[in-house]
């Protein structure tokens, strides 16, 4: 309620034409009143799904005659489609920019692993909203915006957390995954099983009668390019219809698999949507349906230009689709432009509850929008598209490329005439947003932040490859370090390091995974800390082959996996303060030193 009347406090102060305004403060004051018999009524669920590196056109709804994805599209027919939305040109960004309902840049979130996709710890997110707000709140895939507590989900307002933390995985059948910080083995094809967990959660928030925020983010079509025998059958000897912009860039087997995995995500989508409707909550639960950025591959995408990584068109146009069938119009297209950031202020408004954020948003809510099946319009807006050193800016008419050229995208999706001379008011008004946001986040990508362990509310702290730095010779399994390993440790002088700080002094079990070869068994080594050192030795042998590509209907470019092996190294007590958490070796009687995967800290009480 109270979002509404400041948004009509807003409209009236700011210089809308009348007709607009009367439209709107008529708009708002039904909202009102819808919200205040909602809130005398029983709260609406809210179902978020995020997929990543779908695109806009794997979706049959948007008209790819290539793939059917029948459940997804159903959301369209019985809610709304958003014509055009807009999310960020990679992952962690978009993650960011929903939870928080801020620019990325503005979140500290700056890269997409090894620390930089951590949302400061000032932020508050849709989670923390929800919850409270009275709601339990579940997330259930790829989380992607930090590891350690309390950039854990777990600390960021999600009661139940089931998934994996890095930006990608290295295996989608039966992987190690996490359950609120505890390591555990996955269940089946990936996808599958965090809808399975998902719809555990609905089930048990039913039956303690309450309502539930669920966050599906899940991790496909994103590579690996793996995907249940039963989706890639349909597609691997199938004539594709319909093609990119450039055909000649396409690799085909990839374009069949990314088709096969939306196709699961439709399967899994559809097994949620009917869950609802066996829990009777169907008809007053609000599913939220997008992406995370443009396609990873060329494929077609509607002759848009751009794919992951631009902030082209084709780069951050998204789907959104919203079904809520107690309120929502059926059917209905929205054709105002829309911000992933619109979310967070959006469903917090569609659900009579307040942001908990006490920062400014730069998504607004469009509850209005969504509530009044005759409102069309809005206000022009400017919504910022960055990542990195590219930025682009798009109102409702035009797009201003990263390179400055100005794009009527109402007739020229393709972005293929510039029209800066033709419109120069227009090119100046969006050049001038784009220098004043990048003035406001400069140092955007400026870190100091250490990695935390031990903090005083959580007991688990996985510190990963991934996050560390290995000196002299030591390597990465992969320049993509999200799921990789470090190997080749051949001296003493050389170690592994991780800029860390102790949130909590005391008494910690820590577990170690590695590899290492029989002839390289026998090595010493230490885990250190400020004056804390904790000894172990390697005695016995694991030497697991690489694996992951059994399952890859495309070669990888991502790390190949190993079933790393665990053990306990011991305790270590720790005092609480920052400093360097590093492995170094006393001796290595082989060629090298054990291959490392990751450290598991677990506070003892």
């Amino acid at each position: 309620m109270n979002l509404f009347l400041s948004e009509i406090v807003r409209m009236i102060n700011e210089k809308v034409i009348p007709i607009q305004r009367m439209r709107f403060v008529a708009t708002f004051f039904t909202a009102c009143l819808l919200l205040a018999n909602s809130a005398r009524a029983e709260r609406p669920n809210v179902v978020v799904f995020l997929t990543d590196d779908q695109g806009w056109g794997d979706l049959s709804v948007h008209g790819n005659t290539n793939i059917a994805t029948p459940r997804i599209d159903s959301l369209a027919r019985e809610g709304v489609l958003f014509d055009r939305f807009y999310v960020c040109a990679v992952c962690s960004p978009t993650r960011a920019e929903f939870l928080t309902g801020r620019y990325h840049a503005r979140s500290g979130v700056y890269s997409t692993s090894a620390g930089g996709e951590r949302m400061d710890l000032d932020e508050k997110t849709i989670a923390d909203t929800f919850r409270a707000g009275g709601y339990r709140t579940g997330a259930f895939g790829k989380w992607h915006n930090g590891m350690q507590y309390p950039y854990h989900p777990n600390g960021r307002g999600f009661d139940e957390y089931y998934g994996f933390c890095s930006g990608h995985w290295g295996d989608y059948f039966s992987p190690p995954l996490e359950r609120n910080g505890q390591l555990v083995q996955g269940e089946g094809f990936c996808v599958d099983d965090f809808t399975n967990q998902a719809m555990k959660f609905m089930e048990a928030s039913v039956a303690e009668d309450k309502p539930f925020f669920a966050y599906l983010p899940y991790n496909t079509p994103h590579s690996p390019m793996q995907v249940p025998d039963e989706f890639w059958n349909r597609f691997k000897d199938k004539e594709l219809a319909l093609h990119n912009r450039e055909p000649n860039k396409e690799n085909p087997a990839h374009v069949r698999c990314a088709l096969a995995m939306c196709e699961n995500i439709d399967w899994n989508v559809g097994r949620v949507l009917d869950k609802l409707q066996e829990l009777q909550i169907d008809d007053n639960t609000i599913v939220v349906y997008f992406c995370d950025n443009g396609p990873n591959g060329v494929r077609w995408n509607g002759d848009m230009k751009g794919r992951k990584g631009s902030t082209d068109e084709g780069g951050v146009r998204s789907p959104l689709l919203i079904r809520w069938p107690d309120q929502l119009e059926a059917g209905r297209k929205v054709t105002p432009i829309a911000s992933v950031t619109d979310l967070h202020p959006t469903l917090a408004a569609l659900c009579g509850i307040d942001v908990a954020s006490e920062k400014t948003l730069d998504g607004i809510s469009l509850a209005s929008l969504l509530l009044d099946r005759e409102m069309d319009t809005m206000p022009d807006r400017m919504i910022v598209n960055h990542w990195k050193t590219k930025c682009s800016i798009r109102n409702q008419r035009f797009r201003l490329g990263t390179q400055g050229k100005l794009f009527e995208i109402a007739t020229d999706a393709g972005q293929r005439v510039d029209v800066k001379d033709k419109f120069p008011g227009v090119a100046k008004e969006l050049m001038q947003r784009k220098q004043a946001y990048l003035a406001e986040v400069q140092g955007w990508n400026n870190d100091s932040r250490p990695f935390l362990i031990g903090h005083p509310d959580y007991l688990y702290t996985q510190v990963p490859a991934r996050d560390a730095t290995g000196t002299g010779k030591i390597k990465r399994s992969n320049k993509f370090p999200n799921c990789s390993y470090l190997f080749n440790w051949t001296s003493t002088t050389e170690r592994i390091q991780w800029e860390a700080q102790v949130g909590a002094s005391g008494r910690y079990r820590v577990e170690l995974q590695y590899a290492c070869k029989p002839e390289n068994v026998g090595g010493s080594y230490e885990l250190r800390f400020g004056d804390a050192k904790l000894p172990f030795n390697i005695t016995e042998a694991h030497d697991p082959p690489l694996r992951g590509m059994e399952h890859d209907h495309v070669e990888r470019i991502e790390s190949y996996v190993k079933d790393f092996k665990s053990i306990e190294l011991g305790t270590v007590e720790l005092e609480a303060g920052s400093g360097t958490l590093e492995i170094v070796a006393n001796s290595i009687p082989g060629e090298e030193a054990f291959e490392f995967r990751l450290l598991m800290l677990t506070r003892i009480e």
